[in-house]
């Protein structure tokens, strides 16, 4: 089986330990694990609940402590509907090796995290690419929709926020999917990795696991939760999905981890502390990002409504990648080529981590603005 090699996967193992100022960085500011101790109070106890654990395999489909902490994301799912991954690209291979086949058709999403269609292109199946305009305020057309599904249609793939654009699909719109997806009884899988990240209200879009009988989130402890590191994720789904997962995951998975485990389960112990953290820092750093695309003349976007990241459209005549490299090159401060997402023209930026990097990251992209 071939596949193609993943763009901005290998992009950020080219550069990221090499930047100063990294802005293609993804995730909400991460916790150290004094932080993460400190704020759910069990710094002076933490190993009281450690010493005793038998570092053999841990649940096998997750810890009930942790998939029902997991439920509580969601409004119509319990333990049942839960299962446990390595990260969402975990939960997202699973769901694609499950349900997808050489005669299938998928249609995806673009841009987007680059499994979506890469993985069931490798599998053979026919991808039918949903490309997300600016013009659109990359939503997705339902017209266009409409018109690339058909009896085939085996799978529709979202991304909710989508990352890199930020967009975001409210309840009425997803109710409208829903329904072109019934229309062939199409799975609809939704990443929902950067839920929780609204810049408005409670931070939370509806899930479409919450609101179609075939619908099937994915979701991690790595964006909206800063744990990154835990490499833990999950996938909620009807009861008969989890079991045909849990048939391809027992070839790969066997368990998560006993301390990534505890430590996820610790943090949504605390979910509403972690949250009120993260949008926090989200939405006084988008503000930050704001004011200066506003005094930047040869930068543009397409202001974000979720997520970390934001799309940026340059009007430069160099590649993105040209772009990107000379700015890490002269300059430290590390962005992601729209080339490596299939969105030449643009480049990804990162604006959930700390704060003061941000300032001085955008301060030298202006400055390095200034010199081509």
């Amino acid at each position: 089986m071939k596949i193609r090699e993943f763009g901005v996967e290998i992009w950020m193992n080219e550069f990221e330990n090499r930047c100063t100022y990294n802005l293609a960085e993804t995730c909400v500011k991460s916790f150290t694990i004094e932080e993460l101790l400190d704020l759910t109070g069990k710094k002076e106890t933490v190993l009281s609940d450690l010493l005793p654990l038998h570092m053999t395999y841990g649940a096998i489909e997750g810890s009930d402590h942790l998939r029902d902490n997991i439920a509580t994301l969601y409004q119509n799912q319990r333990r049942h509907n839960i299962i446990v991954t390595h990260g969402a690209i975990g939960a997202n291979a699973l769901i694609h090796q499950t349900l997808v086949c050489s005669s299938d058709e998928v249609i995806s999403v673009l841009p987007t995290y680059q499994q979506h269609y890469s993985i069931p292109e490798c599998y053979g199946a026919e991808v039918k690419i949903l490309k997300l305009r600016e013009d659109n305020a990359f939503l997705p057309d339902l017209d266009e929709l409409k018109s690339l599904v058909s009896a085939k249609t085996k799978m529709i793939v979202l991304n909710n926020p989508n990352n890199p654009t930020g967009s975001l699909m409210d309840r009425d719109m997803l109710s409208e999917i829903v329904e072109i997806a019934r229309t062939c009884d199409a799975y609809l899988l939704c990443d929902e990795v950067y839920r929780g990240t609204d810049q408005h209200g409670d931070g939370f879009t509806p899930s479409v696991a919450d609101i179609y009988e075939k619908g099937i989130s994915t979701g991690s402890m790595s964006k909206a939760f800063s744990l990154a590191g835990l490499r833990l994720g999950w996938i909620a789904a009807p009861q008969d999905i989890i079991k045909e997962v849990s048939i391809h995951r027992d070839y790969n998975t066997i368990s998560v981890g006993q301390l990534d485990d505890y430590f996820a389960a610790l943090g949504l112990d605390h979910k509403e502390a972690i949250l009120e953290r993260s949008q926090k820092i989200t939405r006084d750093n988008l503000q930050i990002l704001d004011a200066w695309i506003n005094q930047e003349p040869l930068i543009s976007y397409i202001k974000p409504k979720s997520g970390t990241t934001a799309l940026l459209k340059i009007d430069l005549d160099m590649s993105s990648r040209d772009f990107c490299v000379k700015l890490i090159e002269q300059t430290g401060v590390m962005l992601t080529p729209g080339s490596v997402m299939e969105m030449e023209g643009y480049v990804r930026l990162g604006y959930a981590n700390d704060a003061e990097v941000l300032r001085k990251g955008l301060h030298l992209i202006s400055e390095f603005l200034k010199t081509i």
